[in-house]
C-alpha cells in the first residue's frame, strides 16, 4: 500500500455542476484507501449552504480529512495564483484536473471567452509556472462529427456553435503554453449516478415520464444513424486519473511524440488580436489528445430504446409531416415540453414519500431537442495507456443504479 507521503497532491478546478463530484469521489472514495495525499476542489459554488446540486455522496467526500473545498472566483488572476498554494504541511500540487468552462449553450461569446478561455489560460499558465506534473483538461462533446463511422483523434470535428468554438479555442490556448504538461480528454455524452447535467440524464428523466403516461416517447429526428456516443462518469474519472499518471513521468515533449495531435484553428482570424493569449491562426499547435466513449456505439435510437424499455414503453419517431412542422416552429419547443413537464409534475406530486425538491427536470430546451452527432473512437486511449472501461455498455443496469440512488436521496418519485 502506498504511504500518504508518496501519493500525489491534486487540484480539481471547476465542474462541481458537472463531473468534478464523481472525480473527487473516485480519488477519495467513501470506503477504501484514497489515491491522493491531499485533494483541493475549487469552484464558484458554495457547498454550505449549497448553491448548486451536490448529490447525497459529495458532502461526505468533502468531510474527509484529505479534502479541502474552496469557493472562489477563478476569473480573477490573483485568486487563480493563490489556489496553487497548498495548505501548510502539504507539498505542491502534482496533478491539476481542469473541468472549468461555461456549459450553458445560450451564453454569449463574451461570457465564453471570459469564463471558458480566460479561466483555463490563467490556470494553465500558473500550472506551468509551478511545474505541475500533469494538467488534464476535460473537454465536453461540443462538436459535430459526421454520422459515418467513428472518428479518431486525427479527425477534425467541427465545433458546434459559439460554445463549441470557444471550448475548442481553449484547447489551442492551453496547447500554446510553454512547459505545460497538458493532456486533453475529450468525452462523449456523460451519464451516471448524481449526474443531473446533460442530454443523457434528460433522456432518462423524459423516458420515465412516457413510461408513467404509458405512451411511446417520440423523436423529432428521422431514425437515421445519429450517433450519440455515451460514457459513464466513473470512466471519465478513471481515465482522467490514468492520463495524469501517464503524462506525469513522461513530460509534455515525450507525451506529444507518443499521442500529440494537431489542434486546428476554427475561429475568426480577427479574434486573435482581441482575445488575450489566443495563438495566431496559422500557429501549428500539437497536444496529447484522447477521445473517450464507451463501447456501446450509442445512437439516438439505441439510447431511446434502452431508456424507454427500462421504463416499460417504446421509442418512436414522428412522421415526416410532424417532423417538418416541429423543426420550423419556434413554439414547437413549448409544445413538445407540455407533455414531459406536466407528466413529471404529476409524478413528483404523486410520490410517496413526497418530494419537496428535485434537481431533475423533464424540460428539454432548444439545444437538447436539436440533433447532436458525436461519434468518437476509444481505441487510442486503450492502446496508448492500457485504460480498461469500467462501464463499457449503456444498459438497464446503469439506468437502474442512477434511478435507485436518486430515489434513495429523495430526488426521484417513488410511485
Amino acid at each position: 500500500m502506498v504511504d500518504g507521503s508518496s501519493k500525489p497532491n491534486v487540484l480539481i478546478c471547476g465542474g462541481v455542476n458537472t463531473y468534478s463530484r464523481a472525480l473527487a469521489a473516485f480519488l477519495v472514495p467513501l470506503e477504501g484507501e484514497p489515491l491522493v495525499s491531499h485533494l483541493r476542489i475549487v469552484d464558484k459554488y458554495s457547498v454550505v449552504p449549497a448553491t448548486t446540486y451536490l448529490g447525497a455522496e459529495f458532502p461526505k467526500v468533502l468531510a474527509k480529512p484529505e479534502v479541502d473545498y474552496k469557493q472562489a472566483n477563478l476569473t480573477v488572476l490573483s485568486i487563480v495564483q493563490s489556489i496553487f498554494d497548498p495548505p501548510e504541511g502539504q507539498g505542491p500540487y502534482d496533478y491539476v484536473f481542469d473541468l472549468t468552462g461555461e456549459v450553458r449553450y445560450d451564453r454569449t461569446e463574451m461570457i465564453q471567452i471570459n469564463t471558458t478561455c480566460n479561466v483555463a489560460r490563467m490556470l494553465g499558465q500558473e500550472a506551468a509556472k509551478r511545474k505541475v506534473k500533469a494538467y488534464v483538461r476535460i473537454t465536453l462533446p461540443f462538436y459535430e462529427t459526421t454520422s459515418k463511422g467513428t472518428h479518431d483523434e486525427k479527425d477534425d470535428p467541427k465545433p458546434d456553435g459559439t460554445i463549441g468554438i470557444w471550448w475548442h479555442e481553449t484547447l489551442r490556448i492551453l496547447s500554446a503554453i510553454e512547459n505545460l504538461n497538458l493532456v486533453i480528454l475529450r468525452v462523449g455524452f456523460v451519464y451516471g449516478p448524481y449526474v443531473e447535467f446533460g442530454d443523457t440524464t434528460s433522456a432518462i428523466t423524459v423516458g420515465s415520464v412516457y413510461g408513467y403516461l404509458k405512451k411511446p416517447m417520440k423523436s423529432v429526428w428521422s431514425p437515421g444513424k445519429n450517433p450519440t456516443n455515451t460514457l459513464h462518469v466513473d470512466d471519465l474519472a478513471g481515465a482522467a486519473w490514468t492520463l495524469a499518471q501517464w503524462i506525469g513521468p513522461l513530460g509534455r515533449k515525450e507525451a506529444d511524440s507518443l499521442a500529440g495531435e494537431s489542434i486546428i484553428f476554427h475561429n475568426e482570424k480577427s479574434k486573435v488580436s482581441q482575445v488575450e493569449g489566443m495563438p495566431p491562426h496559422d500557429q501549428k499547435l500539437v497536444a496529447p489528445l484522447f477521445n473517450l466513449v464507451d463501447d456501446s456505439n450509442s445512437t439516438l435510437l439505441s439510447v431511446g430504446q434502452t431508456v424507454t424499455s427500462f421504463f416499460g414503453t417504446t421509442f418512436d419517431f414522428f412522421n415526416l409531416g410532424e417532423r417538418t412542422m416541429y423543426k420550423f416552429m419556434d413554439d414547437a419547443v413549448e409544445d413538445i415540453n407540455e407533455h414531459h413537464v406536466g407528466g413529471w409534475t404529476q409524478m413528483i406530486q404523486s410520490s410517496n414519500p413526497p418530494i419537496p425538491n428535485t434537481p431533475l427536470s423533464a424540460y428539454m430546451d432548444k439545444y437538447a431537442l436539436e440533433k447532436h452527432i458525436v461519434a468518437f473512437s476509444n481505441t487510442k486511449i486503450k492502446e496508448v495507456t492500457g485504460y480498461k472501461l469500467k462501464q463499457p455498455q449503456f444498459n438497464h443496469d446503469g439506468i437502474k443504479e442512477i434511478v435507485d440512488k436518486w430515489k434513495e436521496e429523495g430526488s426521484w418519485p417513488i410511485l
